[in-house]
């Protein structure tokens, strides 16, 4: 059976999303995720694309943001109106658009705070944590310095690494790309390919278009607060529009 007679494992119904009870962002969006693949979403600053994600991950309320109308379902539930800490433990982690990291935890106490929602042994985690330092060998280097004072592309790398130590199903991706060297830019995308072939799912934002898009099996493109292309990455790359719009060409 094709992915796409497949169920998705997410699926984003025509919602609206609304900040301070007053400014509309989101205007009815709708997409979908399967299992297994990578999805990327595009658009200008602005157009709503970490408000999706938001909406997801049920982050909104901290920004007094709130889904007013549609839904949001994983694996079959709906979850747009659980909190943010039932997300993380149901499958679907966000890793936050800035490299949070805690400046004063060591790198590998930093990955350690990703595990803290699972009820697993020390083994478990330690077999975790060996998994993540094979993604990220330069972690494995720089596991007892502070967080603060590695460079962005290691933040970048230990915020991802955290976001795997809870075992996610899914992980919303914002902007990791944002920043970094165009070989610390292949070194972030080498490792969503890989997440891939480890069957993890992942839903990302990244102004880098074209490298979002080369990596992605399906993409949509949002403009204010709406979505108005979708197709198969490759689709998305040979698309005059979004050639003009996002590839600078």
């Amino acid at each position: 059976m094709s992915a796409q007679a497949q169920a998705a494992l997410l699926t984003v119904n025509n919602i609206e999303v609304i900040y301070d009870h007053v400014i509309l962002v989101l205007k009815g969006v709708s997409l979908e995720v399967h299992g297994g693949r990578i999805v990327a979403l595009l658009g200008a600053n602005g157009a709503g694309k970490s408000t999706t994600l938001k909406s997801i991950s049920n982050l909104l309320r901290a920004e007094r943001g709130e889904v007013t109308k549609g839904s949001v379902e994983f694996d079959g539930e709906r979850i747009d109106q659980w909190n943010p800490s039932d997300v993380v433990k149901r499958g679907i982690v966000q890793v936050m658009e800035g490299r949070h990291c805690f400046a004063h935890l060591t790198v590998e106490e930093n990955l350690l705070t990703g595990a803290f929602t699972r009820n697993v042994g020390r083994s478990e985690i330690a077999t975790d944590l060996d998994k993540v330092y094979t993604y990220f060998p330069r972690l494995k280097q720089r596991r007892g310095s502070l967080a603060g004072y590695t460079s962005g592309g290691e933040q970048q790398m230990t915020a991802v690494g955290r976001a795997l130590m809870a075992r996610p199903r899914m992980i919303l991706l914002d902007e990791p790309s944002m920043g970094l060297a165009p070989r610390l830019v292949e070194e972030i995308f080498a490792t969503v390919r890989a997440l891939k072939a480890a069957h993890t799912t992942i839903f990302l934002v990244d102004q880098n278009a074209r490298a979002a898009l080369s990596v992605a099996d399906r993409g949509y493109v949002l403009e204010t607060g709406r979505v108005v292309l979708a197709g198969s990455g490759p689709e998305l790359l040979a698309n005059d529009q979004v050639r003009e719009a996002y590839l600078g060409m």
